[in-house]
Parts: C-alpha cells; structure tokens; sequence
C-alpha cells in the first residue's frame, strides 16, 4: 500500500469546475480515489472531469445557493468515506461599503453551503464511519487584508464550525480537518476583478505578496494536504486547522 493510498474511497468534492477543487479531484484519482465531482458550471466541469484517473468517477452539476439542489445532489450520491467542500467565493469589499447583499451572499456560499450540505449527507447516513471531511479557510482569518472583513468573516465561521462538528462525529471516526491557505494561485484570486473591484483587487494582492518570501502557492500544494487528510494515514487528526502558505511575514 503506498503513502497516503486512496484505493476503495469514494470523496465527493464541491467547488470542482476549478482552483484547488479541481485539483483536489485530479490528485485523489491518482492515489485510486473515486469522486464524485459537482460545481455549477458544467463546461469547466467537463474538463476536469477529462483530466481525472479511473472509470467509476462522477459528475454532478449543481448550483449549491439553492437548499434544493443540495437535497438532490444528497438524494443521488452513493456512500461516501469523504467530502472536500472547496466552493467559495471571495468578493473584496472594504467595510463601510458593505451591504445586506454582501453578506448574504458571501456567507450563503462561503457558510451556510457546506453546513447545509454536510448536514443533509449526515442525516441521510451517506458518510460512512471513519470518514473525513474537510474544509477550505484561509490564512486570511489570522493574517488579514484590505477589504477581507466579510470573506474572513465567513471563514473564521466555518473553523468554528468544523471544530465543533469534529467533536460530535468522534464516536462515529469521522474527523473534520480545516486546511487555511495563504494566497494560491487559483482562477478565484481574479474573479473580483470581472465585478469591477480590479483596483481593490490589485491593491490587496500587492500588499499581500511582500508577506509571501517562498512565493504564493500552486494548487496541487493544497491538493496534496486534501488528500493526506482524506487517507488513513491521517485517522488520528481531528478538529485541526492546518496552516498552509510558506512562511507568511
């Protein structure tokens, strides 16, 4: 059995059309994983579906803002041994231009999503015992920046949501692991900037970049601790946030 062996598990990945839930996908195929991938884009969803390893993989499109949709991707999925909920947005707004909108979508999708959808598949007795799921934060929530008060918001809350939820799956071996990235080079950094915010944007990421002396990350950087905390090598870590993002000064 190599390191890390996926071989027998089932993971179902949210956020997967790009970024690190792309990559996520392709790197727990390449250690036998199967995955059932679902975003709501179906094109981008198509090609990393073309990328993955293996033939019993799954794609299911979705638009998880909507508590229906997340019912019916619970309704067909088969059983789990792990969830990776990589969706998520960012939307930089300074604080005293925040509005009711802002927050109900940041944390619609950023908060309420995985709750909902981690609590549908608990009910619906998918997840198998001595499974893992994990969670994308950010280092942002202890190393903030400009703009970031709603996206650090909505991520400090699922930390504290995931440690809690470690603590009442123990009994079943179900562990529930955070991973906070520092700044990764992924397709969401740049999506701000079709919303018009490209001076915010610019302004956050080169104040961000001095913190970075190793560089920002790639992806498969967050892929590999994904896949670490899926496998068996990791029975014995719960409730963890692990930090990720070189030395960040």
């Amino acid at each position: 059995m190599n390191f890390c062996d996926l071989i027998g598990k089932t993971i179902l990945i949210t956020g997967a059309s790009s970024g690190i839930g792309k990559q996520a996908a392709i790197s727990i195929t390449k250690q036998g994983g199967k995955v059932i991938i679902s975003g709501r884009d179906k094109k981008k969803l198509d090609n990393s579906f073309a990328e993955l390893k293996g033939t019993d993989n799954q794609l299911i499109a979705a638009d998880l803002k909507s508590e229906d949709q997340i019912q019916k991707l619970v309704d067909v999925i088969p059983e789990l041994n792990g969830i990776v909920h990589c969706a998520g947005i960012i939307g930089p707004t300074p604080a005293k231009f925040i509005q009711q909108e802002n927050i109900d979508k940041m944390f619609r999708i950023n908060f309420e999503v995985p709750v909902l959808l981690t609590a549908k598949i608990l009910m619906s007795k998918k997840l198998q015992n001595n499974s893992s799921i994990v969670f994308i934060s950010t280092v942002a929530t202890k190393s903030p920046y400009f703009g970031g008060s709603l996206y650090n918001s909505s991520k400090s809350a699922i930390e504290a949501y995931s440690l809690t939820l470690a603590l009442e799956l123990a009994n079943k071996g179900i562990r529930s692991n955070c991973i906070s990235p520092g700044l990764v080079n992924t397709p969401l950094i740049s999506e701000p900037a079709k919303e018009g915010q490209m001076e915010i944007v610019e302004d956050s990421l080169q104040r961000y970049l001095k913190k970075y002396p190793m560089g920002i990350g790639e992806p498969e950087d967050v892929a590999n601790t994904i896949v670490f905390l899926l496998s068996d090598e990791s029975k014995w870590i719960s409730g963890t946030n692990i930090t990720m993002g070189g030395i960040i000064q």
